[in-house]
């Protein structure tokens, strides 16, 4: 570290014309001052020009003060003949202290244009710092490092160029932005530029351009503090995304593995079902006609729309995910659907008994059918699923107080689901009970979700006293129509 600060032609002139004006001012006062208060006197415009001017010219100072002492105020005057010893000790000490005091001042001087570059250099890196933290994006940390640059070094073009993984393409992002703000300006070389390099490699450069400024040598450890501190703020971006890339592989490889699982072994009942009866068909062991042979053959349809839900859960998550699916709404009863789902579940039932009040007359729903369909008989297998045999499974429908929302419960008298688990049941492949325990895919309930969803409803499950429902509520209002109402049934109470 240096502590001499230097001293230009025009600060020596200037040291020069000040010792002169206060030399004529000494001369004035002679007749008041003795020798020796005048050598006192000089210190102080000698440090003063050490301190404002740096140590040159305060030793240009000291040696002026030495001869102006000798020339015209020791005896003989107005020569630099000395005739007593002890004016040799005056000057010589007046020499000696003011090139001290030029020193230690100038030194002190030094110290302090130190420490405040230091701090300036400390609040830069810290407010870049503090702008870097937030920003998760390649774009805005690359022009908040532009930005800065620009401002601190007053330039008039920054350019940050990076390297984008995983192809290691090339951006520019540039302050200012667009060509047309700084012609003839990018097409010289820059005044400093910098890589941007971390233990894992180059990610960029800093490029900058100071046309009418210099770049000072005092500024090149701020800008390479800045290159570094830019550096680590792109690998932590960099470094972010492949964390990011590297968990949603994990998901999808999770995801198409619970898939694969979940499909195969819901594959395998229906498929194995479906071969046996063909198979004793095929082979003559029942006959035609007889009614082992029709039990056979509704167990082959059964089995064939079980699988055909399968693939339509599949194409139905497929499409939630996408933002396809799309209701195909139309007024429809309510108890119409829960017919049709009863219907075509009675064998998933014949163990328990029914509990179902959906009155005829409830006011109309704006509902896709098929969709509707599907989320009560997904509900339905699922209560079936985790219900003791000989237990009643119940369906309930009523709309709500200001008749705006049809609300729905499918119950059971299984066991309770711990509450840890009632808020993520509806996610995709979320199981409560063991795979090798209970079958299904685990898209069921997500599937119910979805749709229920894209109807402007909500769905949620809930521990009752003796057992578990599903909830769900479909809108009365369509398009702000308000609800149908079937011949001689429900009342709007406010009587529209």
């Amino acid at each position: 570290m240096s502590f001499m600060r230097s001293s230009s032609l025009f600060d020596h002139i200037i040291a020069v014309i000040i010792l002169s004006l206060v030399t004529f001012l000494f001369y004035l006062l002679d007749a008041a001052l003795n020798t020796n208060v005048i050598a006192l006197l000089y210190l102080l415009p000698i440090g003063l020009i050490a301190w404002r001017f740096g140590f040159g010219a305060g030793v240009v100072s000291s040696m002026l003060a030495f001869f102006a002492l000798n020339f015209f105020f020791i005896p003989p005057r107005f020569t630099f003949h000395v005739s007593q010893w002890q004016d040799w000790i005056v000057l010589f000490v007046l020499l000696l202290e003011s090139s001290t005091i030029s020193y230690w001042v100038n030194r002190a001087q030094t110290s302090l244009d130190e420490a405040r570059a230091r701090e300036r250099e400390t609040t830069h890196l810290y407010e870049l710092s503090i702008s870097l933290a937030g920003l998760r994006s390649e774009e805005d940390i690359a022009f908040t490092i532009a930005e800065h640059l620009k401002d601190i070094f007053e330039a008039d073009v920054v350019e940050v160029l990076t390297l984008t993984a995983p192809h290691r393409t090339v951006k520019t992002y540039r302050i200012p932005k667009g060509d047309a703000a700084i012609p003839n300006t990018v097409t010289v070389q820059p005044t400093r530029s910098v890589q941007l390099i971390t233990p894992r490699g180059q990610l960029g450069e800093i490029r900058l351009w100071q046309l009418e400024s210099p770049f000072q040598p005092k500024d090149d450890q701020l800008f390479n503090a800045f290159a570094s501190i830019s550096a680590l703020a792109l690998e932590r971006v960099t470094l972010a995304q492949a964390e990011a890339r590297g968990k949603i592989l994990e998901e999808s490889d999770r995801l198409k593995s619970a898939l694969l699982s979940s499909v195969s072994h819901e594959l395998r009942t229906p498929l194995a079902t479906i071969k046996a009866a063909s198979t004793s068909l095929r082979s003559g062991e029942v006959e035609w006609g007889s009614p082992a042979s029709q039990e056979l053959i509704a167990a082959i349809d059964e089995e064939t729309d079980q699988l055909n839900r399968l693939v339509g859960n599949l194409l139905d998550m497929s499409r939630i995910e996408s933002g396809a699916l799309k209701p195909n709404k139309q007024w429809d009863t309510l108890s119409d659907i829960v017919n049709a789902v009863l219907s075509h579940n009675r064998r998933a039932l014949e163990n328990h008994s029914l509990d179902v009040d959906v009155s005829d007359d409830l006011p109309l729903v704006a509902v896709d059918h098929s969709q509707i369909d599907q989320v009560l008989t997904n509900l339905l297998s699922n209560c079936v699923k985790y219900a003791p045999h000989g237990t009643t499974i119940r369906i309930h429908a009523r709309p709500n107080v200001d008749f705006t929302m049809m609300n729905v419960q499918l119950s059971n008298e299984g066991p309770h689901v711990p509450d840890e688990h009632l808020t993520h049941i509806f996610d995709k492949f979320y199981r409560v009970t063991a795979a090798d325990r209970v079958t299904g895919t685990g898209l069921g309930l997500s599937i119910c979700k979805g749709i229920i969803e894209a109807h402007g409803g909500r769905i949620w499950a809930q521990n009752l006293p003796k057992g578990f429902a599903f909830n769900f509520t479909l809108p009365l209002m369509w398009d702000g129509a308000r609800p149908k109402i079937a011949d001689g049934g429900w009342q709007i109470a406010n009587g529209g």
